[in-house]
């Protein structure tokens, strides 16, 4: 096993062994255990109780956090011709159609979120290897399959974000970064899980939010009081 790194000993120093805080209180505590030299995303790990293997227990949806994620995420916008200036306009990293479909073909994925159109669609498909296990591929779901493109590549930069649960029953997410304050990392998390709240599948039973787990870059992490409204 590695040994800690006196940075590693002093932040779990901090995390009292057992405890189960507050969101406030972790929000606040996990920029305290964060040593990184570099702005250190946080994130949020969510356990439920439902049976991913199941569809009618899959937990998927759309967040537009309040305060962004504090990463300039970077947008494909694969649309024809008719729609380029608008997904410009909107503030789109990439725009085009053909060249990029041929860009992903030869390997490149360097975005965070692709947008497209309805009759695009058809084009993706085989490039669904791709992808598919990158979290890619768009989906009419998350609202990247439309046509108010602007609308799309707007939410997106402002700090909407999508998630799924994993097969194991859990949902992970960035919700900030460290240099953000204690009562904005807080807010975005809140209203992450607000939103998985609402979406609890009606055929999920006993307890529905089985922990939370809030953390940082390279930092423990700290376990947060499930019981949430």
């Amino acid at each position: 096993m590695a040994r800690l790194t006196r940075k590693q000993k002093e932040a779990l120093a901090k995390i009292e062994k057992g405890r189960v805080y507050s969101l406030n209180e972790a929000s606040a505590l996990v920029k305290e255990v964060t040593n990184t030299k570099f702005d250190a995303s946080v994130d949020i790990a969510v356990r439920l109780g439902v049976d991913p293997r199941k569809a009618n227990q899959m937990v998927r949806g759309v967040v537009s956090l309040p305060h962004g994620t504090g990463k300039d995420m970077k947008v494909l916008a694969l649309v024809t011709p008719d729609k380029e200036a608008e997904a410009k306009e909107a503030g789109a990293d990439y725009v085009g159609l053909d060249e990029y479909l041929d860009k992903i073909k030869g390997g490149w994925t360097d975005v965070d979120v692709i947008i497209t159109m309805p009759s695009v669609m058809g084009k993706l498909g085989p490039l669904g290897r791709v992808l598919g296990p990158r979290g890619l591929m768009p989906n009419p779901k998350t609202g990247t399959v439309t046509m108010d493109i602007a609308k799309a590549v707007s939410e997106v930069k402002a700090g909407k974000i999508d998630f799924k649960v994993d097969k194991t029953g859990i949902v992970h997410a960035a919700i900030g970064k460290a240099s953000f304050s204690a009562d904005k990392i807080a807010g975005n998390a809140n209203e992450l899980l607000q939103t998985l709240i609402k979406l609890k599948p009606t055929t999920a039973k006993g307890t529905y939010v089985k922990s939370i787990f809030i953390s940082s870059t390279m930092s423990p992490s700290i376990a947060v009081d499930p019981k949430i409204g």
